[in-house]
């Protein structure tokens, strides 16, 4: 669409004009005589942008939704942020996993169809860490590491703002998709929120507790928001399936502060927050007598009717900034700031056994016992980001210029702990009778265990001009240099041009990038798949260990992506607005999980996996190229409907992602088919809907508001294990409804009621010996689990 050239040409001699402006002495904006500075186009103040302003979605150069909390989180019939957001914004896409090991434990989120880790989220500004764990099950995000959005409070939530554009020249890695700044409240006053929903099946029953109080405190506020949150298990599998198929159960407490304080001639501000998580989710069944998992996954003696191993994880999330603002001279604003995030998730499996050790106790005459209970250890992600930020307002440079620039050091840490003997070891002997590790989820070996270390540093500059009142242009590079791969430099060039009173068109065109995480480069475990309801052991090799070297896969390396976006919004009157983005991401050498390699498709590695006892092995790479094109749409409407007042708003995304290229390492020409599967290539291009909308009437009279909104899923296809000539699992169009009604007591009480997915609609049936979870549909569109109820109480003190 746009060449590259001439954008780093617009891009470099821009911000060279900016820079000089920004470094020139002040006086010449400061003379008596000097005319006054015509008032500057809004933008806004945080995503986005360093100039210091206000504005709507309608005034921006490039695409960012607004998304006030306060109403969800009083009258929501979601709980958690992250399936909140799944059904107010259409790019937003979030869907709870069932039977995709860790990733049942939490939800990985998504914007415009690409990996979870390709959107960067903030919090008030800053980079939050992602999680430690690695998706490498379920039908949405395989491969890719993302945020844990539900590790925050809803209620600690004043606001979401999504960036729908490319921004690594501004943020740096990961905001190839878009960036996420989740804005915490830090206001005076007290509030609490109590709710219960369940659903029609009378289970995966949920219980919130919240309250907020944001009390004066040293010339500023602090805000503190505490929550426990309860979700149960719910369970669709057959009468006759053994398995648990639904939510898995969860237990959240968490903790979150948000302060700014007055200090000297500027202001201390800090967030902290910390989360303890337990989850517990079912794996798949084991057979008992009669089955072929005796003696090699079962032992008759402990499960002779067959038993459902339970993956319990323990994830403790940790997050905290402090910094400090103030302003050097009259002119130019500093930010000054040090972020801390951890994430640490611990496996316990329970109800399980380890067949091998069961076995060698029947072969010396016992009973053929193994214990039932093994802490299967885990991993954590560490990160340390520390920002020098500085901005400066130059209302004399043509119709008004804001020249930013600053620094950013970044330490991460990967650590994947060993379990203990008994959750991995192969007890009576590789070949034997009964397999090594604990059911349901082998332990970590010692082989396994890493501690990794990596570091970057950047420095970017960004320049907005309002080259007239009609006419702003934004642009910026940064460049960033990472220890383990080397330097990236990214530019980006976006324009806003007002051609009619209400009518904004827009564009920009940027360049990006995404470092791959330490999960990706040094993830390493085995585990047990089922395929057609076949166990299978795998191997996932970390990059540039024993089994990748032996495969010639090299050494992960940076993805890099070109973005553009050509859109209008349209305000035709103080209560209508419209906007429409086109927009294109192209990624080359995106990082994939590989499909599966054995000694049947690729015999060089036939040796090297018999030594290991294992039938198949994955890897993390950079192989395939992606085209993602797409559509925004969003129109807002206000209005009186008789006695009331009536909001009407529609939000659509049409997306489609293509694999344009896969590249196999030069040990892996002619085995494309095996890297990249039609199975694995469709989880890329089909993984989450290809269009999305949403419409919502907000009806208040009186004292009675109703909320009624209407959800639209796309068509999704996905691959099945057998492959080509079984046919691929077709997901057909879906609409769920959503209707709640809101009792207001006194303006400070209300009373919700309501219900999700009023009309109980569920996914396209399958066989379910060619999905991935083994269930007759997918996790897909908005889940499994149909109908749902609620009631929530929320008062302001």
């Amino acid at each position: 669409m746009f060449p590259l050239k001439p954008l780093r040409h617009a891009v470099l001699i821009s911000l060279y004009g900016g820079a000089v402006a920004a470094l020139a002495p002040a006086a010449q904006a400061q003379t008596g005589d000097a005319p006054p500075a015509a008032a500057p186009m809004a933008t806004v103040s945080v995503v986005g942008s360093r100039r210091v302003g206000t504005a709507s979605s309608t005034d921006t150069p490039v695409p960012v939704d607004f998304i006030p909390l306060t109403k969800a989180a009083e009258q929501g019939g979601q709980f958690d942020l992250a399936q909140t957001l799944a059904y107010i914004s259409p790019s937003f896409n979030s869907t709870r996993q069932t039977g995709a090991d860790g990733a049942d434990l939490v939800d990985s989120a998504a914007l415009r169809g690409l990996g979870s880790d390709q959107t960067l989220v903030l919090i008030n500004g800053k980079r939050r860490h992602t999680v430690a764990l690695v998706n490498l099950f379920g039908a949405r995000n395989r491969g890719n590491t993302g945020t844990d959005m539900n590790a925050i409070p809803l209620l600690a939530v004043k606001d979401v703002q999504v960036l729908r554009d490319g921004a690594a020249a501004q943020y740096g890695s990961d905001a190839i998709a878009g960036v996420m700044n989740i804005e915490l409240k830090k206001s005076l006053g007290c509030e609490a929120v109590a709710g219960a929903g369940e659903y029609s099946k009378h289970d995966g029953k949920n219980w919130l507790s919240s309250a907020y109080c944001g009390v004066a405190m040293a010339g500023g506020v602090l805000g503190i928001t505490g929550e426990y949150a309860h979700r149960g298990r719910s369970n669709r599998a057959d009468a006759d399936n053994p398995r648990i198929i639904g939510d898995t159960k969860v237990n959240n407490q968490t903790v979150y502060l948000n302060g700014e304080f007055a200090a000297g001639d500027g202001k201390l501000y800090l967030t902290a927050g910390a989360q303890n998580r337990d989850a517990s989710s079912g794996a798949w069944a084991r057979g008992g007598l009669g089955s072929d998992d005796i003696p090699s996954r079962n032992s008759a003696a402990m499960y002779p009717n067959g038993f459902v191993p339970f993956i319990n994880g323990t994830i403790d999330d940790r997050y905290g900034t402090i910094g400090y603002r103030t302003r050097l001279g009259d002119d130019w604003h500093m930010d000054l700031s040090q972020t801390y995030g951890s994430n640490r998730m611990l496996y316990d499996i329970s109800h399980t056994l380890n067949a091998s050790i069961a076995n060698l106790d029947l072969i010396k005459g016992g009973k053929g016992i193994s214990p039932d209970h093994f802490n299967a250890g885990g991993f954590q992600f560490r990160q340390l980001t520390t920002n020098a930020d500085f901005s400066r307002f130059y209302p004399a440079v043509l119709e008004g210029m804001n020249a930013a620039f600053g620094f950013e050091y970044r330490k991460e840490n990967y650590q994947i702990f060993a379990g203990e003997p008994g959750s991995w070891i192969d007890a009576d002997g590789v070949g034997f009778g009964g397999n090594a590790g604990s059911q349901g989820f082998p332990g970590f070996q010692p082989g396994d265990a890493t501690d990794k270390d990596r570091h970057s540093h950047a420095a970017y500059i960004d320049v907005e001009t309002d080259v007239t009142q009609r006419l702003k242009l934004q642009t910026a590079l940064r460049y960033e240099h990472f220890s383990d791969f080397g330097s990236t430099v990214n530019g980006k060039l976006a324009a806003a041009f007002k051609a009619l009173d209400g009518v904004l068109l827009r564009g920009s065109a940027s360049t990006g990038f995404r470092a791959p995480s330490l999960q990706q480069a040094y993830f390493s475990s085995t585990f047990t798949d089922f395929i057609s309801g076949v166990p299978m052991d795998v191997v996932l090799a970390p990059n540039g260990g024993k089994v990748a070297n032996a495969a010639g896969i090299p050494k992960l390396h940076e993805e890099k992506s070109k973005n553009y976006t050509l859109g209008l919004t349209w305000s035709p009157t103080a209560a209508t607005s419209l906007t429409a983005d086109l927009y294109r991401i192209n990624i080359d050498g995106r990082i994939v999980l590989s499909g599966r390699f054995d000694a049947d498709n690729y015999p060089a590695l036939g040796a090297t996996l018999s030594a290991l006892g294992v039938g198949q092995a994955q890897f993390f790479v950079n192989s395939v190229d992606t085209r993602t094109q797409g559509l925004d749409l969003t129109v807002s409407n206000r209005s009186t409907l008789g006695a009331g007042k009536l909001v009407t708003y529609l939000a659509a995304n049409f997306s489609k992602t293509e694999v344009t290229g896969v590249h196999a390492p030069a040990a892996l020409k002619g085995f494309e088919d095996v890297l990249l599967s039609d199975r694995e290539r469709l989880f890329i291009e089909q993984g989450a809907p290809r269009r999305k909308a949403t419409l919502d009437f907000d009806y208040t009279l009186g004292q009675l508001e109703t909320d009624f909104k209407i959800i639209h899923f796309g068509p999704q296809t996905l691959g099945t294990f057998s492959g080509p000539p079984v046919p691929n699992q077709y997901y057909a169009p879906k609409t769920s409804a959503d209707l709640a009604f809101t009792w207001a007591f006194t303006d400070k009480t209300k009373l919700t009621v309501g219900a999700n997915n009023i009309f109980n609609v569920h996914p396209s049936l399958q066989n379910p010996d060619e999905t991935d979870n083994g269930f007759k549909y997918e996790s897909v569109q908005f889940g499994l689990n149909g109908a749902s109820y609620f009631a929530r109480v929320s008062h302001k003190f």
